[in-house]
């Protein structure tokens, strides 16, 4: 018996810039620009631009968002926690879109998926109020049935599946990966994915045909000492479509 692949569907690339303003913020001035880095981005390629606005603000600042907001033209995806200040914070910029991810002042990254079925009432209500806003909602969740179906119950429209411990090159996770993304789309949701993304891992999450975004950030930032931002954005992009078309 032959089994049937959904058709790919095409393939977006977000930049999180946030460690542009870290490396800003380690100086205390005002560069290097992360707003200046984002329209670099899009220019080199990128489809979106992602910055996470974290509660103690170690690296995007509020000031960074406004910015953002008014001038940059392609979609801004704000990376946020479940709280009432960000969700405010939200619901007064309106970008285009708003990923909620869990967060720890103590972490250095975000190190998990949100556990939505365990904290569906409270989230709820957030994703509502950001959807009645006409902000896309996505969740960030590690590859688990339980968290997908949650996303799908409380209303979120897009996941975006952790691709960590992927990354890590843990046992299995390619295929809970590929299991998830294909739940995800079953129950109507948009899959995103990223965390640890590189030249080196990025072609099998880029060709998992329901996956319509990857977001990725640390290793393009970190990349373009070497490289140059533009170049590392090109190389990612042709990582991608290579993948997503079956070219070596």
């Amino acid at each position: 018996m032959i089994l049937s692949v959904p058709p790919a569907r095409a393939l977006r690339l977000g930049v999180n810039i946030d460690h542009v303003a870290t490396v800003r913020n380690a100086r205390g001035g005002s560069y290097p620009d992360p707003v200046a880095a984002a329209m670099l981005a899009v220019a080199a390629g990128a489809d979106g631009i992602t910055a996470h606005m974290r509660e103690d603000r170690r690296h995007i600042r509020d000031a960074d968002l406004v910015r953002l907001r008014a001038e940059l033209a392609a979609p801004l995806n704000m990376e946020m926690a479940a709280t009432d200040e960000m969700v405010a914070i939200a619901l007064d910029l309106r970008p285009h879109a708003c990923c909620i991810v869990p967060e720890r002042r103590a972490e250095v990254t975000t190190e998990g998926g949100l556990d939505v079925a365990g904290q569906a009432v409270a989230l709820a209500p957030q994703v509502r109020a950001l959807r009645e806003a006409g902000i896309r909602v996505s969740l960030f969740v590690d590859p688990e049935p339980a968290q997908i179906a949650a996303s799908a119950a409380i209303g979120a429209a897009v996941v975006e599946l952790h691709t960590g411990a992927y990354a890590e090159g843990r046992a299995g996770e390619y295929e809970r990966l590929r299991r998830a993304a294909a739940q995800a789309d079953e129950a109507g949701l948009e899959v995103h994915a990223g965390h640890g993304l590189t030249y080196d891992n990025v072609g099998p999450i880029a060709a998992l045909p329901q996956v319509v975004e990857l977001n990725i950030g640390h290793f393009l930032i970190g990349q373009a000492i070497f490289d140059g931002l533009a170049a590392t954005i090109a190389r990612m992009r042709q990582c991608m479509d290579a993948a997503r078309t079956g070219i070596d």
